[in-house]
């Protein structure tokens, strides 16, 4: 039998990159698992796979991208296992909710970390034995916000456009070796890292960024409901791992797929007020000294108050009341 290929996951013990693991292992991919607690993720993916203990199909590998000797030490333990990797595919990542200045710099540089510099230190690891391979693929999971930067996710929406970036960058570079990239631009799914377990949230309600901060958080709350399982985000993931472009671009999920397709057609102004329409945000200047612009809401409220006869608002709210 042919032997299978070979895929590196990175976050691999929780949402997207869970996941992928587990149907890159039943689609009879050898998967390595890469994360910081193998002790408690591997056991999940075998749970999850069916795989057994000492199956060579599924190989799991610490990995801490903030720390170079784990790095090293995790690359090193790749190539012993498995060695040159067919597809590399960078999931891990961190989130944070807050204003820029809400945001210390402490969490700029975690993030940074996390989602640049460490794929980067990571990928630098592995490179040789793929480039002396000729083949591979590397898959770096992006975002709306690596599209068009996000209000209050800016930490977020820069590392995500610096990784895009990155990739377009490296693409030219490997692509004369038989090596290419695939930026996968994921929509909205239901993973830990856009939960309150997964976010670093630096928002204050109470600040001056508070009217923004409700309006975009129940807007958000709303967005959520229609969020994908991460089980879909999987299609896209053997789409990419499958190009053989040099490089290559794809929104994983209606969202990301329409988002991609107007930043092509819309002039940077026209996005921004996108964005700012779609979020609820007030227009330029709305909110000088010390203005609270109403909400679509309030603004409905108020006129409805001021058509319908005092004598029914009272009956209803009387019976809302009750």
């Amino acid at each position: 039998m042919a032997e299978p290929r070979t895929a590196v996951i990175t976050g691999a013990s929780r949402g997207l990159g869970f996941a992928s693991t587990v149907r890159l292992y039943r689609e009879g991919w050898r998967v390595v698992a890469a994360m910081r607690t193998p002790d408690r993720g591997l056991p999940l993916l075998r749970e999850a796979t069916g795989a057994e203990e000492g199956d060579d199909r599924l190989i799991g590998v610490q990995l801490d991208l903030l720390d170079p000797a784990s790095i090293a030490a995790a690359a090193k333990a790749i190539g012993e296992a498995a060695g040159a990797p067919d597809g590399l595919v960078h999931n891990a990542g961190i989130s944070a909710a807050g204003m820029v200045e809400e945001t210390d710099m402490a969490l700029w540089q975690s993030m940074f970390a996390t989602s640049v510099l460490g794929p980067v230190a990571f990928t630098q690891a592995l490179l040789p034995s793929m480039r002396a391979a000729g083949r591979g693929r590397i898959v770096l999971v992006s975002s709306a916000a690596g599209v068009r930067g996000q209000p209050a996710t800016a930490p977020y929406s820069a590392a995500k456009g610096a990784l895009e970036r990155w990739g377009e960058s490296m693409a030219c570079e490997i692509a004369p070796f038989g090596l290419g990239v695939t930026v996968l631009v994921a929509g909205t799914y239901d993973t830990e890292i856009i939960t309150d377990a997964g976010t670093t949230d630096n928002r204050d309600f109470g600040g001056p960024y508070a009217r923004l901060h409700h309006t975009m958080n129940s807007r958000g709350r709303f967005a959520m409901k229609l969020a994908r399982p991460p089980e879909r985000f999987t299609d896209g993931l053997l789409k990419a791992l499958d190009d053989h472009a040099p490089f290559r671009r794809r929104g994983v999920g209606p969202d990301a797929s329409m988002l991609l397709a107007a930043n092509r057609i819309l002039p940077a102004s026209g996005m921004h007020h996108v964005s700012r329409i779609v979020l609820g945000i007030p227009r330029q200047g709305s909110m000088r000294d010390g203005a609270w612009p109403l909400t679509t809401g309030q603004k409905a409220m108020v006129f409805v108050a001021r058509i319908v006869p005092q004598p029914i608002l009272q009956r209803l709210a009387a019976r809302k009341a009750k």
